[in-house]
């Protein structure tokens, strides 16, 4: 199969072709919902991303155009990544993880606030992760930003 052939014309096959593995998922979590910017902050994930794995999922990332990074002006030996909207769009499908993680598996790193907040107003939530994406962190754990 070549680099840009699908298996399939399926949209889930599409999506899988792109966001298939554990740490692309668990990087753009971390963009999203943890404020990481930095290659060294996403090594320091509780799930252990081995650092030629890191690398090789951000230049995927951004081949894909979900990330884009570019010098970082206050240190200009390290890039800065940031989510493109392609990437941004991604929060209603990690949202949804959350709420079907917490419905089946009990004690999992998110507040039944936050959960709560999802089941009321699951756009107001979205609308507000997207507000804090880039200038602060949004925790799963709280229930508003």
């Amino acid at each position: 199969m070549k680099k840009d052939e699908l298996r399939s014309d399926c949209p889930i096959n599409y999506a899988l072709e792109y966001l298939g593995d554990k740490w692309t998922l668990l990087i753009i979590r971390d963009l999203i919902f943890e404020g990481k910017q930095f290659y060294k902050e996403f090594l320091t994930s509780k799930e252990g991303i081995a650092t030629n794995i890191l690398s090789d999922r951000l230049k995927k990332l951004e081949a894909q155009g979900i990330v884009v990074s570019q010098v970082y002006e206050k240190q200009r030996t390290q890039k800065i990544y940031q989510l493109t909207q392609k990437g941004r769009d991604l929060i209603p499908l990690l949202v949804e993880a959350i709420i079907w993680s917490a419905k089946y598996k009990q004690g999992l790193n998110v507040s039944d606030e936050f959960i709560a907040k999802l089941a009321s107003d699951k756009e107001q939530v979205i609308t507000a992760i997207e507000a804090h994406i880039g200038t602060d962190t949004f925790s799963a754990n709280r229930a508003q930003p």
